[in-house]
């Protein structure tokens, strides 16, 4: 027996089995599967590397779409702009209600101007995961700008009020 294929009278001619030189070991093994010892780097050493976690606030490009449904449906409620920090990308509303404070992420502001303490705002509410114990305010609108103090735009202008 050779150890080359033969063809089969009337058949296309059978490829080479993968025990040859040209191929040592199948291409679906895990060893194949491994990247090249070349390519491994070491990191630069960073005191928070170990520390450093996803952040598991659901925004409004990864929140699902029945709880944007749900809280689509939900009443709206008005409240005042405690704080909030455009490089953070986070505030605070308080209820006019009253009762805690309520968070807002910086992707469920809807409007022209960045809010600012004091603003009155309209929102609805979604619950966070994964315990679902704490809420944060969505589709949140100004309804009355803080008169006295200078409100940004998204683009960045100054506006006074």
């Amino acid at each position: 027996m050779s150890s080359q294929a033969t063809p089969i009278q009337g058949s296309r001619p059978m490829t080479p089995p993968l025990t040859s030189a040209r191929f040592p070991q199948s291409p679906v093994s895990p060893e194949s599967l491994r990247p090249p010892a070349c390519r491994h780097r070491d990191r630069s050493p960073s005191p928070m590397r170990g520390y450093l976690i996803p952040s598991p606030l659901p925004t409004r490009r990864n929140r699902t779409c029945s709880a944007t449904a749900r809280a689509s449906e939900g009443p709206a409620f008005t409240g005042m702009c405690k704080c909030f920090s455009r490089s953070k990308g986070h505030g605070f509303i308080t209820p006019s209600d009253g009762g805690s404070d309520i968070f807002v992420h910086i992707s469920d502001i809807e409007g022209e101007y960045v809010p600012v303490e004091g603003d009155e705002v309209s929102y609805k509410i979604c619950s966070i995961p994964p315990k679902n114990e704490k809420i944060q305010a969505v589709e949140v609108t100004i309804t009355h700008l803080n008169p006295g103090t200078k409100h940004e735009t998204w683009s960045g202008h100054v506006v006074s009020s």
